[in-house]
């Protein structure tokens, strides 16, 4: 059975930015809005997070709900994980997730600084210092015959597109502008040439584009 590296809800603004300027501790995505940017599967049913009953149905709650489904692991770059570069100052931090990330996987951690794996209720961090083609070939052999998730961040998502290592993209474009930060794309017709491109509104204002390899 083929794996396929998967980016799933991958959300970016009207600007193809993923993340804004100016990331710390207190604020993962910059000068973004997080509510903004996520608004449309925080209103589904399906939120993993949601704490009253209700919520949507739909096309959003279905890419909600499918987050999950017939995945083994997940690769991420560091600034998923943390929001510093260089050496680890603190060894003990164990990243923004808490004591129960929501991967459930094994899970990659791009990093020059490597470390000790880091396990957190079932999931474990691993963190690596290798070349994306190497990488994923090790979430490949952790995830035991399912899918590997390309989580992000936008470079991280880039350098894999530009080793010809994804083979499916799920992103949303949020109808937010950022006008500067950590960029996916400018266009989606970037990637026409290598994929195929369905673009799907949602009534909630965000539109879907699903991207396969040619």
């Amino acid at each position: 059975m083929t794996q396929l590296l998967r980016v799933q809800n991958f959300t970016v603004s009207s600007d193809g930015f993923g993340a804004g300027e100016d990331q710390t501790l207190d604020r993962p995505f910059g000068h973004a809005d997080p509510g903004e940017l996520f608004a449309w599967a925080g209103a589904t049913a399906s939120w993993p997070h949601r704490t009253d009953p209700g919520g949507s149905r739909g096309l959003d709650d279905y890419f909600t709900r499918d987050f999950p489904h017939n995945i083994g692991a997940e690769i991420m770059g560091r600034n998923k994980f943390a929001p510093r570069r260089g050496p680890w100052p603190d060894p003990g931090w164990q990243g923004w997730w808490g004591d129960e990330p929501p991967f459930h996987t094994p899970v990659f951690v791009l990093t020059h600084h490597e470390r000790p794996a880091l396990t957190l209720g079932d999931t474990t961090f691993h963190f690596v210092n290798d070349e994306p083609a190497a990488v994923l070939e090790r979430a490949r052999r952790a995830a035991d015959g399912k899918d590997v998730r390309l989580g992000g961040g936008a470079s991280t998502i880039r350098e894999f597109l530009d080793a010809d290592l994804v083979d499916a993209l799920h992103v949303v474009v949020a109808p937010v502008t950022l006008g500067s930060g950590v960029r996916l794309w400018t266009s989606p017709d970037e990637l026409r040439d290598r994929f195929h491109l369905e673009v799907v509104p949602s009534p909630s204002g965000v539109t879907h584009h699903l991207l396969w390899r040619r």
